[in-house]
């Protein structure tokens, strides 16, 4: 698999990840050991999880498979801190919670450091140096070896990724930011993506199949064995299943059909070659379906196909995007 540069970083990783947000829930220890295998066969290295993920579970079961399965060295790691069960206080992004939850990862992991740390939402009631203090100590300490946000809009991510460059060699230059992107929810095209591009910070894209909506499965209703059938996960594919949503659907339908491949190749490859994406996060149930998204890695979508789903799903960005004369 093709490898990319994370950000403005020596870091390399494949220009696919794999996620692991169901693991430890709806994903068991032998499917994921299937999924880790197969993904790690196929060249892939970035695998992505999160302290919240399975409430711990999933890096539990990522720590109990790298090493015994697949080589540590063979994989970047990347986890999340900041997200907390508390309906009053849904992130936490202060100094003492998220080295503390850093450790906490460690442990679960079983390994002595992470590739990527990144802090999964911003924290309205944390000073922003505060957060990012706590990003410098984790890396000079030894236990993040690079680092970078998720769910920041596009002032906060320009705002921590510019204090962080304002003192060279002392601050940790952020690598990259994660987010939801596809053809599905462009929305991150608006601000967040211009300042990625422009302080030169990797895009992750997560959810890149529009919660698996961009497949086509639910064309036709709702799968029982989908997420969207899920008592779990049927909330967040439901918002995606509306008219605007089956337009897009079927217009990526129509390019897969003239191109003998799937929808899903479609969808995926479009998103794994926007400007500023490095590696799009694929979550798969099964085994199987990780190897239909690994194999859009032979595919690259025509100029034609590219302007054609850019039109059907582009959002509507008028002031202050525009030119204000223009209005």
């Amino acid at each position: 698999m093709e490898q990319r540069h994370l950000g403005r970083t020596g870091l390399r990783v494949s220009r696919i990840g794999l996620g692991t947000l169901t693991w430890g829930r709806d994903t068991g220890e032998e499917a994921a050991a299937m999924q880790l295998k197969t993904f790690w066969e196929a060249g892939g290295t970035l695998v992505d999880t999160a302290d919240v993920y399975g409430d711990g579970e999933a890096e539990y079961l990522l720590g109990r498979l790298v090493g015994s399965l697949v080589p540590r060295r063979d994989l970047v790691i990347a986890t999340k801190s900041g997200s907390v069960p508390d309906p009053d206080r849904r992130f936490n992004g202060s100094r003492r919670h998220l080295l503390a939850a850093l450790d906490d990862s460690l442990d679960r992991l079983g390994t002595d450091h992470v590739d990527l740390w990144q802090v999964h939402a911003f924290d309205p009631a944390t000073p922003l140096e505060e957060t990012l203090q706590a990003v410098d100590l984790a890396v000079s300490s030894g236990r993040a070896r690079y680092a970078g946000v998720s769910n920041f809009s596009g002032w906060q991510l320009a705002k921590a990724a510019t204090w962080q460059l304002a003192a060279p060699g002392t601050r940790t230059r952020l690598a990259s930011t994660q987010m939801e992107y596809s053809l599905l929810q462009r929305g991150v095209e608006r601000e967040v993506l211009p300042a990625a591009l422009d302080l030169e910070v990797g895009l992750l894209p997560s959810s890149p199949l529009g919660r698996g909506v961009l497949t086509g499965k639910y064309r036709d209703g709702t799968p029982a064995d989908s997420r969207g059938a899920s008592q779990s996960l049927a909330a967040l594919v439901e918002p995606y299943l509306d008219e605007a949503a089956r337009l897009i659907v079927d217009a990526v339908v129509t390019a897969a059909q003239g191109l003998a491949v799937t929808p899903l190749q479609v969808s995926l490859a479009w998103i794994r070659d926007r400007p500023g994406v490095v590696a799009p996060i694929v979550g798969a149930r099964t085994a199987e379906q990780l190897c239909a998204a690994l194999s859009v890695e032979a595919l690259t979508l025509p100029e034609e196909i590219c302007r054609a789903l850019d039109d059907v799903s582009a959002p509507v960005h008028r002031y202050p995007d525009q030119d204000w004369s223009t209005l």
